[in-house]
């Protein structure tokens, strides 16, 4: 494996931000780590990269303990922290210079070259960092999470201040990475989780609430149905409240309706329809995303 992680608790004095939790992450995996602010997920990932001890359990990564052989862990681990320290008084390819010469790279110029080129800071590579926007100091970031050519990938809200185009650029640089790399990503964005990660890890108070694909997480979280339907006439919402297995109805148009029930009501639209002489214009039962999923496993 490359990230195992038994039974990790972390306490901040009498508040236990991590509780005893176990996860393993194998190689060439792209995993996304969702929680609400204040659920451990930078603790956790501070703990991976050796910025802080955990106060109980085991962590390796690449078979290296982070308390025994946290120089081991740091040759193998890229990591781009949540709030991205940079400094702002020097240029582009001077920091990036510097940080390939901490990792004892061989052919820094070379391998600077290549990652200016690779997270697109072609244009800004001969300006100071604090004259940057805040998505290219991103991708300053991400090129000195790079850089050492790590075998696993630890990001930290990665497209924060990204714009669109950016956002979709850095994507599909991870996805990309992913291929070779163990890619350990933590985001709010849930569509960006389900286009690119291979499974979800969701946190919550401390703990692993879910650990599985976006997909079967969120049909897990499936107790109900929603069904959208686009009558081809105005119905009353007395008659629609007497369709069997409807519990709740929004009107969501003209002659369109939002049905939740506990069980798939489409053949009782159909015998209802047939019944009132209504013509049914359109009828589908509404998917679960990941971000419902999220928030009925976290509302608590």
């Amino acid at each position: 494996m490359s990230i195992e992680v038994n039974n990790v608790s972390k306490l901040y004095g009498e508040q236990k931000a991590l509780d005893s939790i176990s996860l393993s992450i194998k190689p060439g995996e792209i995993v996304g780590f969702l929680g609400p602010n204040g659920a451990g997920k930078s603790t956790l990932m501070k703990i991976i990269t050796c910025f802080i001890p955990q106060t109980e359990g085991q962590v390796s990564v690449c078979g290296f303990d982070v308390e025994v052989d946290p120089i081991e862990v740091k040759r193998r681990v890229g990591y781009l922290p949540e709030h991205n320290p940079l400094y702002l008084d020097m240029y582009v390819k001077e920091y990036l210079h510097f940080v390939a010469g901490l990792h004892g790279v061989k052919d820094k110029s070379t391998r600077v070259d290549e990652m200016v080129t690779l997270v697109g800071l072609e244009k800004e590579k001969h300006k100071l960092i604090g004259a940057l926007s805040k998505g290219y100091r991103q991708r300053v970031g991400l090129a000195q999470a790079l850089i050492h050519d790590p075998e696993v990938l630890i990001l930290d809200e990665p497209t924060t201040g990204l714009d669109p185009n950016q956002i979709e650029e850095i994507r599909n640089l991870i996805k990309k990475l992913g291929e070779k790399k163990t890619v350990m990503m933590s985001t709010h964005i849930m569509q960006e989780v389900e286009a690119i990660c291979d499974r979800v890890i969701i946190i919550n108070q401390g703990k692993i609430v879910a650990d599985d694909t976006s997909k079967h997480i969120s049909e897990g979280q499936e107790s109900q149905f929603v069904t959208r339907v686009e009558f081809d006439k105005s119905v009353e919402v007395e008659l629609i409240k007497h369709i069997a297995g409807v519990i709740e109805s929004k009107s969501v148009g003209l002659n369109e309706w939002l049905l939740v029930s506990k069980t798939d009501i489409r053949n009782d639209l159909f015998q209802f329809s047939v019944k009132n002489d209504i013509g049914i214009l359109t009828l589908q039962k509404e998917e679960k995303s990941l971000e419902d999923a999220f928030k009925s496993l976290t509302k608590k």
